[in-house]
């Protein structure tokens, strides 16, 4: 079964998972969600990720971040939003840059260079296509 737009996929499947408090989600691998899992790794949203190999397709699973007893849990994604869609990609300059409230969140660009994040984006002087934002 192919998936028309696998990043919002990806994150519907983590928001979902989050909501229900899974340790972890598991979604089909490719190199660009991987990119976006290790830079939620490298931000302190999630706990870590693996790649699992198994036929015919490997997958990617995602530990999920939390704090606290199942009670009064603290989620470490509490909002994550798809910008660029197929029928809408959204671009930026490097001077345009988002920072998702008021830069407590994140934001995942594509850009000539790779995958990044907002900050490091704007540290390297580049602009790209928004992918998400997270916070």
């Amino acid at each position: 079964m192919t998936i028309p737009y696998p990043i919002a996929d990806m994150l519907t499947r983590i928001r979902n998972a989050s909501a229900k408090l899974h340790p972890d989600v598991t979604m089909p691998h490719s190199k660009l969600k991987e990119a976006i899992a290790r830079i939620l790794e490298a931000e302190g949203y999630i706990d870590g990720y693996e790649v699992i190999a198994k036929v015919p397709q490997p997958e990617l699973r995602i530990r999920l971040k939390y704090k606290g007893s199942r009670k009064d849990v603290q989620r470490a994604i509490t909002g994550l939003t798809a910008v660029s869609k197929p029928s809408r990609r959204v671009y930026v300059d490097k001077d345009e840059i988002p920072e998702p409230l008021g830069g407590l969140g994140t934001c995942i660009i594509s850009t000539s260079q790779g995958i990044l994040s907002g900050r490091e984006a704007k540290e390297r002087g580049i602009g790209g296509e928004i992918l998400c934002e997270v916070w």
